[in-house]
């Protein structure tokens, strides 16, 4: 078995994937750019970030067809403390749609549900403490 092997979530955006990794980046510690490689026109061929240790990678659609993101698969953030899922939920909504507000939940301290200014679900949440 190769022990390289893994599986990565790849994102294709419309334009937008270097304006959108700036982005996820600029919001999460432990996170950066890895590497990107462009066409000639500029837009993204091929790139890896990191986002709380957790890689992914993007790419723009070179075909131009409208291929949007969908709610059915988001990103599901484990955050740390009630700063960070604020601060989070904040940034990440700006321009985005709210798809459940920030607020305690039956399952934990805090949870929301966005699609962020790029069409990207992400689900937040702050467990519950152990009382």
């Amino acid at each position: 078995m190769n022990q390289d092997q893994s599986i990565t979530t790849f994102f294709m955006f419309n334009g937008k994937a270097e304006e959108a990794m700036s982005f996820y980046t600029s919001i999460f510690d432990d996170s950066e750019i890895d590497n990107v490689i462009h066409h000639e026109d500029g837009t993204v061929l091929h790139a890896t970030f990191t986002l709380k240790g957790q890689t992914y990678m993007a790419i723009d659609n070179i075909n131009r067809n409208d291929h949007p993101f969908s709610p059915a698969m988001s990103l599901f953030v484990a955050c740390d403390s009630e700063e960070e899922i604020e601060r989070v939920y904040d940034k990440l909504s700006l321009f985005g749609t709210v798809l459940m507000p920030l607020e305690e939940s039956s399952f934990s301290e805090k949870f929301a549900w966005v699609e962020d200014r790029f069409g990207v679900s992400w689900q937040l949440n702050l467990p519950k403490s152990d009382e």
